[in-house]
C-alpha cells in the first residue's frame, strides 16, 4: 500500500473516532409517562415515592388532595399524581384520572379488616373504570416488614385478582421501604408493561 494510502486511511480513521467523540449529539430524551397512585390513607403511598425519588423521610407529609412527583429511572421518567386517601377524598379519585398511562394502586398488607375490605372495593372500582381499566396496573403490597402483613398469594385471594383483572395488564408486588431493589423491580415491570402498551398503539 503506497504512503499516500496509509495517510488517507489514518485520516478517515481520525475522522470516524472524532465523529464518534464530538458529533454523537445529545442522548435521546427518556420516555414520560403520566400515572395515577391511589390508596388508602396509611397505605404508605408517598413514603415509597419519596424513597425512589431519595428524599429525606424525615420530610415526607401525608397528602391530603394530590401532588405530582416526577420519578426518575434509567429508561424512562414517571410523572405520578398522588391522589390523597382520606374519605372525604377518595370519591373525587375519577376527577384526576384523565390522561392517565397507567395506575399505581398501594394498599396497606397488615390493615385491619375494615380497612383492607374498603381497600378492595377501591380498587375494582378503579379496575372496572371506564378512563382506567385498559392501562397497566402496578399493585403494591406494602408493609410487608410488619409481622401482620398478609402474602402476596392471600392478597390475589381476597382482592379475587385473578377473575376481575383477567386480560388485563397488571402487576401484584409485595413491597417495603426496608427493600428499595424489589421496590424498583416492581416500577421496571411497570415501564415494560407502558412500552408494550405502546409499541401496539404504534402498530395500530
Amino acid at each position: 500500500m503506497s504512503d499516500l494510502r496509509i495517510t488517507e486511511a489514518f485520516l478517515y480513521m481520525d475522522y470516524l473516532c472524532f465523529r464518534a467523540l464530538c458529533c454523537k449529539g445529545p442522548p435521546p430524551a427518556r420516555p414520560e409517562y403520566d400515572l395515577v397512585c391511589i390508596g388508602l390513607t396509611g397505605s404508605g403511598k408517598t413514603s415509597l415515592l419519596s424513597k425512589l425519588c431519595s428524599e429525606s423521610p424525615e420530610n415526607v407529609v401525608s397528602t391530603t388532595g394530590f401532588s405530582i412527583k416526577a420519578v426518575p429511572f434509567q429508561n424512562a421518567v414517571l410523572n405520578v399524581k398522588e391522589l390523597g386517601g382520606a374519605d372525604n377524598i377518595r370519591k373525587y379519585w375519577s376527577r384526576y384520572y384523565q390522561g392517565s398511562q397507567g395506575v399505581i394502586f398501594v394498599l396497606d398488607s397488615a390493615s385491619s379488616e375494615d380497612d383492607l375490605e374498603t381497600a378492595r372495593s377501591e380498587l375494582h372500582s378503579a379496575l372496572q373504570h371506564p378512563q382506567l381499566c385498559t392501562l397497566p396496573f402496578l399493585i403494591l403490597a406494602n408493609h410487608q416488614d410488619k409481622p401482620a402483613a398478609r402474602s402476596v398469594q392471600e392478597i390475589k385471594k381476597y382482592f379475587e385478582l385473578e377473575p376481575l383483572a383477567r386480560g388485563k395488564r397488571w402487576i401484584l408486588q409485595p413491597c417495603s421501604l426496608d427493600d428499595v431493589d424489589t421496590l424498583k423491580d416492581s416500577f421496571s415491570q411497570l415501564i415494560n408493561l407502558l412500552e408494550e402498551k405502546d409499541h401496539e398503539a404504534m402498530r395500530m
